[in-house]
């Protein structure tokens, strides 16, 4: 264990002077895509603001988790957003609280020898706890003092859809389909999205199933094609259609930390026709919306952080900061400001990130409740914050 720890906080250091030294970005350019999804080299309308966010590109085949990888046409926007469900810290905290007792008695048992040892001895003036200096120290994992911390069980990963809409689509069912070969996966766009004249206006599915290694998750995708009315795309999205897809593991806790999960789902079918079994298209949109656009229940980003991928519906937005204090502060106050009652933070510790949630809620965490769930990862390669609205809806 002391090991693993070590070689943890080494990574973590390197991370943070990566961060320090600093970085430039070149940017590639997607394609766009006609009202009919087909993929087309058409030049994306200018918006307000245009960052080159290519650095912070993950592209086809990229891990997500469980075996599911990012589908050939999109682009995962920001790195995977781990977190660690209420559920499992619950599961946990009476672990904390007993480590953290006997770590207290410990220390007063050791006072208390060498006190007995030297009977002159004073009891020594606990020394104020400096305040880390920004973007130098990371904070420690909420759960450090156990001897293994328990894993975040839920993954986050916004993407950009870059290529034919419904074939990627279908590229991502075929993947749950893999996962899940029990639980009814769709093949098609009419049972899972809705639609105006034959246009897509939005997608949302949500499944529960076993995996082949015994593993029950929970798993809500969906897909954002802009405001169909105003034909509109949301800031960052290159007026492409936008895709989040969140896996929560929902078994017992503990027996979910007992082994890590396979990344085997399988032979996946391959997927190459464009359109839909049900006939259904996808609108284009004309531009994105300025970046000064109200996102996440009202949140307009501040001139420091820059917009890497939002979306509508579920309402999200995705930002990169220089500095981690600023990244840090941003993501409590988004939460503090819209929740009722006191914000709950839990930091986990991966190997050479560091993510911070902030969670919040609308009233005492039941169902009719609206979340509120900020993350800031800290990262090798940056500071990034997903702030992201669950109405009950959305709430896997």
């Amino acid at each position: 264990m002391l090991i693993r720890k070590s070689y943890r906080l080494v990574a973590v250091a390197a991370a943070v002077a990566l961060l320090a030294s600093g970085c430039q970005t070149s940017g590639a350019e997607p394609t766009t895509a006609s009202a009919t999804g087909a993929s087309n080299s058409a030049t994306p309308a200018p918006t307000e603001t245009a960052p080159d966010v290519a650095l912070f590109e993950s592209g086809p085949n990229s891990p997500i988790g469980y075996g599911l990888q990012v589908p050939d046409g999109a682009t995962q926007l920001g790195p995977l957003t781990l977190i660690r469900s209420q559920r499992l810290i619950a599961a946990y905290a009476p672990d904390l609280q007993a480590a953290e007792a006997q770590k207290a008695a410990d220390e007063r048992a050791k006072l208390a020898e060498d006190q007995a040892e030297d009977p002159t001895a004073a009891t020594p003036t606990p020394t104020p706890t400096p305040t880390p200096k920004p973007d130098v120290r990371p904070s420690d994992d909420s759960f450090n003092v156990l001897d293994q911390e328990p894993r975040p069980d839920t993954i986050i990963s916004v993407m950009r859809i870059d290529e034919n809409p419904t074939r990627v689509a279908r590229r991502m069912l075929a993947q749950l389909t893999a996962m899940l070969p029990k639980s009814g996966v769709p093949s098609d766009l009419n049972s899972w999205c809705d639609s105006r004249e034959q246009r897509v206006t939005g997608c949302r599915l949500g499944l529960s199933g076993t995996t082949a290694d015994d593993r029950d998750v929970r798993i809500v995708l969906t897909i954002d094609p802009g405001n169909v009315t105003s034909r509109t795309a949301p800031p960052s999205s290159l007026r492409r259609p936008v895709m989040t897809i969140q896996i929560k593991y929902v078994g017992e806790p503990r027996l979910g930390q007992a082994t890590r999960e396979s990344s085997d789902i399988g032979d996946v079918a391959k997927i190459e026709k464009n359109a839909d079994p049900g006939g259904l298209i996808w609108p284009s949109m004309d531009l994105d919306a300025p970046r000064r656009t109200p996102l996440v229940n009202g949140f307009v980003v501040p001139n420091n952080a820059t917009i890497l991928l939002s979306g509508f519906e579920p309402s999200f937005v995705e930002l990169t900061t220089d500095r981690a204090d600023t990244a840090d502060e941003l993501a409590e106050s988004w939460v503090a400001e819209r929740t009722e009652g006191e914000v709950a933070k839990d930091v986990a510790v991966e190997l050479n990130e560091v993510s911070s949630t902030y969670t919040g809620s609308t009233g005492n965490g039941g169902p009719d409740d609206t979340f509120y769930r900020a993350t800031h990862v800290l990262s090798a390669r940056g500071n990034y914050i997903l702030l992201m609205v669950y109405p009950p809806a959305y709430t896997s």
